[in-house]
C-alpha cells in the first residue's frame, strides 16, 4: 500500500502518522483513524482546547492562564 506521502507499506502492517492517525494496510487498501478524542463538554467561555501534536491529545485550559486545567465532562472520538 502507498500512503498519501507516497511511502510504501507492507500488507498487514500498522503505523502512526505525524497527523496523529493510526493506519493499517491490508490487501483491501489502507484504513486510518484518529488516535485522539476531542473535548466537547467544557466551559467554552472560560476555557480553550489546545491540540498537542507531540502527544496527540487535547488539553483544555483557562483562556487567561494556560497553566490551569479546566474540567471536561464529555469527549468524542
Amino acid at each position: 500500500c502507498y500512503d498519501l506521502n507516497g511511502e510504501l507499506h507492507e500488507f498487514d502492517s500498522q503505523w502512526k502518522t505525524a497527523e496523529c492517525l493510526e493506519c493499517s494496510c491490508s490487501k483491501n487498501g489502507i484504513g486510518c483513524c484518529t488516535v485522539y478524542v476531542t473535548p466537547v463538554g467544557y466551559d467554552e467561555e472560560k476555557c480553550v482546547s489546545i491540540f498537542n501534536k507531540e502527544t496527540c491529545a487535547y488539553e483544555v485550559v483557562e483562556k487567561d492562564d494556560h497553566s490551569k486545567a479546566c474540567p471536561v465532562y464529555q469527549w468524542v472520538g
